[in-house]
């Protein structure tokens, strides 16, 4: 019989699997072992990085090595990036997630979390791993985030089939009824409907704050 851990391996590629599935913003691109113990997760999102002459830019994607060590699920994963990322809560060597790992919590859900991190939808200044990047996240809030995109699968929102959401800009997700002329119906009652997600950022315009190149050397 597998052991808990095992078994618990095999439950978290059996769900990263199913929900990642088809979606394009996080794939998974490498596994070692059988059931996995690591990982490798390529995120399409637009996150921060510093280039060589100092400059902070935008990068659309990156690549995220996940090693479930011995320890797991009670030790938090190891988590690092393979690509640079300008982030309070990122360094070379590691992505701060203990704050709010917990046993109970899936992996697919981590992985979606640290989505949400490149992309600035989520961050901490209070106990960063990187202090410069906690000081300019601080001074430049009205930039953020830096990708507004749901990074979670739509598989996996709460379904409400009464609302016609966007997504991306692209919508209704149902078809609306024409009201029938002949027919008098009374009127609706009132609906509080959940807001529309936000569309995707439209290319850089001169006005976007993002082609006035911040430095920091």
């Amino acid at each position: 019989m597998p052991s808990p851990r095992t078994r618990r391996l095999l439950l978290d590629h059996q769900t990263l699997t199913s929900r990642l599935a088809d979606w394009p913003l996080i794939q998974i691109t490498g596994t070692a072992g059988m059931p996995p113990e690591i990982y490798r997760f390529t995120y399409n999102l637009r996150g921060l990085y510093v280039a060589p002459s100092g400059e902070i830019l935008e990068r659309q994607v990156h690549v995220l090595e996940v090693n479930l060590s011995l320890g797991y699920p009670r030790r938090a994963p190891q988590c690092r990036m393979l690509t640079p990322v300008f982030h309070p809560n990122f360094d070379d060597a590691m992505v701060c997630i203990g704050d709010f790992w917990a046993a109970s919590e899936g992996l697919d859900d981590l992985i979606i979390r640290i989505g949400r991190m490149i992309t600035y939808q989520e961050y901490n200044t209070k106990s960063p791993l990187n202090g410069l990047a906690a000081k300019w996240a601080a001074q430049n809030a009205s930039l953020l985030p830096i990708d507004a995109r749901n990074v979670s699968p739509p598989a996996a929102q709460p379904a409400n089939a009464a609302s016609a959401a966007q997504v991306d800009g692209v919508g209704p997700a149902f078809p609306v009824p024409t009201a029938a002329a002949e027919i008098p119906t009374p009127p609706p009652e009132p609906v509080n409907n959940p807001p529309a997600m936000a569309p995707e950022p439209a290319p850089a315009s001169p006005q976007d704050p993002w082609t006035e190149k911040i430095s920091l050397v």
